[in-house]
């Protein structure tokens, strides 16, 4: 059984398996909500005789997550959202616990492409998604396998941004569940896992300070937030773009400048875009851009820094240092571009930390579980409010925290109009 999911996987070397599998172990041992989900998944088996194909970041965490969803009886594939955050030793590991994989660090886009559809001819029951990818690809390339979903979830903000765009247009042909919109994924996972890991990946990829530099970050949303107080916490001076009224004022009484993107592109020497939209920095803002600017983005796709422009603007790219790109524009200027524009928190690091994202990955497993229950129709759906509370049940428990509860004459009182 095991040569067959060797053979049939698409990866780097199932020689790295042993390291892999260390990486798998430690966030394993760290990770106690998705251990008690395991447990219960064990003997429930609620995905026994399914086929669930992932396409997810890659790496450590999520890799715990794909073997969760097997341990509940599932036969699991997975392939990567995302060619430069997946980690081959891991990949590897996965291959070794009978999961099939059809990824690899660095694929082209035609080798990107290939592995989805590589993970669709697996012809899975239920299916994770990160960033729409895979419901894209299902609903535009493979229709005739719409009838075979019996649902999924989604991971982040773009694709639920895609999602609910299908749902509005009546084209999203099965149920999916907007796990990103749960309060204990975007109040934690975006805000605090962001803010987190987008700085680890910078520092880790520049080896530059931030104290006393000014950051800018474009987007105010959740992962903003965690964004710009990650950076304040390290001593930046932060600026905030936005294009929302309602949440620039809520940065700028968060202690924050606010400002159009062409006049922070003059003082900043960090930007960071976190919006799920395009060209949040073009010709214009690089044309003004300080000496030794350093650009990353952290939204899904790759586009938020215009590539085109920058290259436009520039008379040659040469890499100095892994994960860092440096233009050199005409009057001499010289830019900086990490990860190549993709998400450097995963790119140029490990993503979120663990513990938030054992809270995410619990979410996604329980969620999975009641989309493939056979309750939903069709469309994009919320999160049960029960699975959001159980998760911060399961957190504040593991952390050894107790809160109070409401009394029986509270709760009449709580639903009740009349006075007592």
């Amino acid at each position: 059984m095991m040569s067959s999911v060797v053979e049939e996987s698409m990866i780097r070397d199932i020689g790295l398996a042993e390291e892999g599998n260390r990486k798998i172990d430690w966030v394993a041992a760290h990770m106690p909500l998705l251990n008690q989900v395991r447990e219960q998944f064990q003997k429930d088996q609620p995905f026994a005789g399914k086929k669930v194909a992932i396409c997810l970041h890659l790496e450590a965490k999520t890799a715990y997550l794909a073997l969760t969803i097997q341990a509940g009886g599932a036969e699991v594939a997975v392939a990567a959202s995302n060619p430069l955050s997946t980690q081959d030793d891991v990949v590897a590991g996965l291959v070794s616990r009978g999961v099939k994989a059809f990824a690899w660090h660095g694929a082209t886009d035609e080798e990107y492409h290939q592995h989805l559809n590589q993970l669709l001819d697996f012809h899975p029951d239920a299916i994770i998604d990160d960033g729409g990818d895979l419901v894209s690809t299902i609903h535009s390339q493979r229709p005739d396998q719409l009838k075979e979903i019996l649902g999924g979830c989604e991971e982040t903000t773009t694709g639920i941004l895609r999602l609910r765009a299908m749902d509005k247009e009546g084209t999203l042909k099965f149920p999916m569940m907007a796990v990103n919109d749960a309060y204990c994924k975007y109040l934690f996972d975006n805000r605090y896992g962001t803010g987190q890991s987008v700085w680890d990946g910078i520092m880790r990829t520049t080896n530059l300070v931030v104290a006393g530099k000014t950051a800018v970050v474009a987007g105010y949303g959740w992962c903003g937030k965690g964004v710009a107080m990650r950076a304040k916490g390290l001593g930046a001076n932060v600026v905030v773009t936005e294009v929302d009224p309602i949440k620039a004022l809520e940065a700028v009484m968060d202690g924050f400048r606010v400002m159009p993107m062409n006049e922070a592109a003059k003082e900043g020497d960090f930007f960071v875009t976190v919006t799920g939209n395009r060209d949040c920095i073009t010709k214009s803002d690089f044309e003004v851009m300080k000496d030794g600017a350093v650009m990353a983005n952290a939204g899904h796709f790759d586009v938020e820094i215009s590539k085109p422009d920058l290259k436009d603007a520039s008379t040659g790219v040469r890499t100095v240092r892994k994960n860092v790109e440096e233009f050199q524009l005409h009057d001499g200027r010289k830019v900086y571009l990490l990860a190549e524009g993709r998400l450097v928190n995963l790119a140029s690091g490990d993503g979120h930390p663990v513990e938030v994202m054992d809270m995410t990955f619990a979410l996604q497993a329980l969620g999975l579980r009641d989309i493939v229950s056979g309750h939903y129709s069709p469309g994009l759906h919320t999160l049960p409010k029960e699975i959001d509370l159980q998760v911060a049940r399961m957190r504040l428990e593991a952390w050894g925290i107790q809160t109070d509860e409401l009394s029986e004459r509270q709760l009449k009182y709580l639903a009740s109009w009349q006075p007592e």
